[in-house]
């Protein structure tokens, strides 16, 4: 017999156990986010090179600082209304590689 899971247990595959799952984020100036991830890792990524490029692509709208100011923690990735984000795993190789 099949036992119920009661309403606290989650039975989907736990997102928090990948080390570059995004915890918190915070908009600093110059198109900069500090970042701080579930192993606990933090630090700064720069993210003015994609925004401010020739061809930013959905990311322009960001250029908007108030726009970019909108930056939350969604499903363990930095999102932007819209559907906009970005991949954890490369901002977290990016602070690790900096010695963060």
């Amino acid at each position: 017999m099949r036992r119920k899971a009661s309403a606290k247990t989650n039975r989907s595959p736990a997102v928090t156990r990948t080390p570059w799952h995004v915890k918190s984020v915070r908009v600093l100036p110059h198109y900069r986010l500090h970042v701080r991830f579930a192993d606990g890792t933090e630090g700064e990524v720069d993210v003015s090179d994609l925004i401010l490029s020739k061809q930013p692509g959905v990311f322009e709208r960001l250029r908007d600082r108030k726009e970019f100011a909108k930056a939350r923690v969604r499903y363990g990735a930095v999102t932007w209304p819209g559907e906009l984000d970005l991949a954890p795993d490369a901002m977290y190789d990016e602070i690790k590689a900096g010695g963060a």
